[in-house]
């Protein structure tokens, strides 16, 4: 009910200083700066920027996103996790792309979404999902990737009406979407519809070229699969740990292993790049304090074909950066963006932020940050740089809500 409330008038929200004092700290935010302290004004020299770290050995390759379930960094030893779980990404991170400073910008399925695919920021009092007058004004990968040739499709086991979510993805550019209806009954045997192994198997299916000339023929593609199995009641056709809940991440792991595998015998392969992203924290660890950094720190993982070498990437970052690091990586303009900063770019500020009801966090590599909102209280301050962040990530939550006032047409 409070959340409802506070939903009616988006401009009043999080009045933390003066308008043209949060402008000014939002430009040290999201606008890289060149040696002596200038903005970057030209395209040139942005696209110069963002070339500095190619990670694909080809300009359009296809593009798959894998948003995992409710995965956390602590399921991987790669980044510090615990062993015997997520087997299969911990194998794949020593061929690939690892980000191993990455943190989900929420809590909740919905809000990350939006961040990953529209490189957006998650808000603490609201689901922008919700909003479609909101979602149609602000930009999208699907819709970048659409306008360069990409043909756009979602594959989702469960219900793709759940929180607004197929009027999203349908404005945000999507052309085709595949639900829980487009299984079989019998297929849809789990809580939340159809098993991961059995949309993987879908998307695979759908993936294999059906007449030797069509690969010759196609459009790059841009594919993204959403898993569900690793959530509540985790109750899967698997049993590898006696935990149920980490057996659940070790199934999905599992079946993302399983589908890589047999991706790799196909020709597209070569010309494909896989994101693994989780849309959030979730489940495990059990019981961690919404207020702790730690309860934001998950993979971004990149494999495939396309990857020119293994690299593991330390700088700060979060899911709403996904935007527009890949974007710049495929030479694809991204400032309409404005939120979404190159994670890759030399220039850019290194940062990551998330939100949850009445609080905030702004992480860098010399000050990690939490605010409770509602208490008008710092709930950690750690770091070599104490209290750096704090203006930053007030001024970064107030400029978010102006333009949510701005654009959603109220």
């Amino acid at each position: 009910m409070e959340s409802l409330a506070k939903q009616k008038d988006f401009s009043k929200q999080y009045r933390f200083m003066e308008a043209a004092e949060a402008t000014g700290f939002l430009k040290t935010c999201l606008n890289p700066q060149l040696p002596g302290g200038q903005t970057e004004e030209t395209d040139s020299v942005r696209q110069s920027a963002d070339s500095l770290h190619t990670l694909f050995n080809t300009q359009r390759p296809d593009v798959l996103f894998v948003i995992l379930e409710s995965f956390s960094s602590r399921l991987m030893t790669a980044l510090g996790g615990e062993p015997n779980i997520a087997i299969h990404l911990d194998s794949l991170s020593k061929e690939g792309v690892l980000f191993t400073n990455f943190y989900a910008n929420s809590f909740r399925t919905d809000r990350g979404l939006v961040a990953i695919l529209s490189g957006y920021p998650a808000q603490p009092t609201t689901s922008i999902m919700k909003y479609p007058r909101k979602t149609q004004s602000i930009p999208a990968i699907a819709g970048s990737l659409r306008k360069a040739g990409y043909g756009t499709k979602y594959y989702y086991g469960g219900d793709a009406d759940f929180t607004n979510m197929r009027s999203y993805l349908m404005s945000s550019g999507f052309e085709d979407i595949v639900s829980d209806q487009d299984f079989p009954v019998t297929e849809r045997l789990s809580k939340w519809g159809a098993h991961d192994h059995l949309v993987f198997n879908r998307l695979l299916e759908d993936l294999k070229p059906k007449l030797p000339k069509e690969l010759q023929k196609r459009n790059s593609l841009f594919r993204v699969l959403q898993t569900s199995s690793s959530h509540e009641p985790f109750e899967v056709p698997f049993r590898r740990l006696e935990n149920d809940r980490l057996n659940a991440f070790a199934y999905t792991d599992s079946c993302a292993g399983d589908f890589v595998r047999q991706f790799r015998e196909l020709p597209q392969w070569k010309n494909t790049v896989i994101v693994f992203v989780p849309d959030h924290l979730g489940a495990y660890p059990e019981h961690i304090d919404n207020l702790s950094v730690e309860r934001y720190r998950i993979p971004l993982l990149m494999v495939g074909g396309a990857i020119r070498e293994p690299r593991r990437i330390d700088v700060y970052g979060s899911q709403h950066d996904i935007a527009a690091t890949l974007l710049a990586q495929l030479a694809l303009p991204h400032e309409e963006f404005v939120f979404s900063k190159d994670m890759l770019n030399p220039a850019s500020p290194h940062f990551a932020f998330f939100t949850v009801p009445d609080a905030f966090g702004m992480v860098t590599a010399d000050n990690q940050v939490t605010f409770n909102c509602q208490a008008g209280a710092v709930v950690v301050d750690e770091g070599t740089a104490k209290g750096k962040n704090l203006p930053l990530g007030k001024a970064y939550l107030q400029k978010l809500y102006d333009d949510i006032a701005k654009d959603k047409g109220r």
